[in-house]
């Protein structure tokens, strides 16, 4: 199924992704595509393909986590994002074998080094383009906008829920799960709202705790939390 909807989608998406990449390297005449290395499934290291929206070596400042307001992203890259562009190029990563369509988000290495052994399991199967945690925090640019320090951010209010989304998945995993978690996905560019609303109901469905249901819904402000398997909250990146 992830071969052929992967091959599907990239020939799909071709009549629009083929200009966003004239455009992209228009800009200042370097490749269209951030090779990223991830973290794959068993800790193995893998190359996943995005569409770069970023100005070039963005990622020597070490800052791993990204806000709406960070000014390392080009005029064209705020366009790509929005629209999540450069998922739809991780397209390749599901054809090569490296993702699936649905799964934990891959991770660079510095934050995976952070995992206590409760999320260590969520290298336990291949990375995926799209999840519970995608859904839920697919305003992660907004939520870390402002911030000096983004990386503890991300750590403190956004990893603890992330990874148990993540963790809850991989216990329920099935193939109808994951078609619902791809329609829920595409409903999310229509209506977050009502996508939201949907993720809760598959929770509460499949006897999620009401805490992790509650997170779901975004109705109140994230605040620092422990990650699975810890009792405290990360203070330091």
């Amino acid at each position: 199924f992830d071969i052929l909807a992967s091959a599907t989608g990239l020939l799909l998406a071709s009549p629009l992704l083929v200009p966003v990449m004239i455009l992209v390297w228009l800009q200042d005449y370097h490749s269209p595509f951030y090779i990223a290395p991830r973290v794959g499934k068993n800790r193995k290291l893998f190359k996943m393909v995005k569409m770069r929206s970023m100005v070039v070596r963005a990622d020597s400042t070490g800052v791993a986590s990204t806000s709406n307001t960070d000014t390392r992203i080009t005029p064209i890259g705020h366009f790509i994002r929005k629209f999540k562009l450069d998922e739809l190029t991780q397209l390749w990563n599901v054809l090569n074998g490296t993702m699936s369509l649905v799964g934990p988000r891959p991770q660079v290495e510095k934050d995976v080094d952070l995992y206590t052994e409760e999320e260590k399991k969520m290298l336990t199967v291949r990375p995926g383009i799209t999840d519970f945690a995608s859904i839920v925090f697919a305003d992660e640019g907004s939520i870390l906008a402002g911030h000096e320090n983004p990386d503890l951010r991300y750590n403190q209010v956004i990893r603890p829920w992330k990874s148990r989304l993540a963790l809850f998945y991989i216990s329920h995993q099935s193939f109808s799960l994951d078609l619902r978690l791809i329609f829920l996905t595409i409903q999310t560019i229509v209506s977050r709202a009502s996508a939201l609303k949907n993720i809760q109901d598959l929770l509460r469905s499949l006897d999620a705790s009401s805490e992790l249901i509650q997170i779901a819904g975004r109705e109140q402000e994230l605040k620092p939390h422990a990650p699975p398997g810890s009792e405290s909250i990360v203070q330091q990146v």
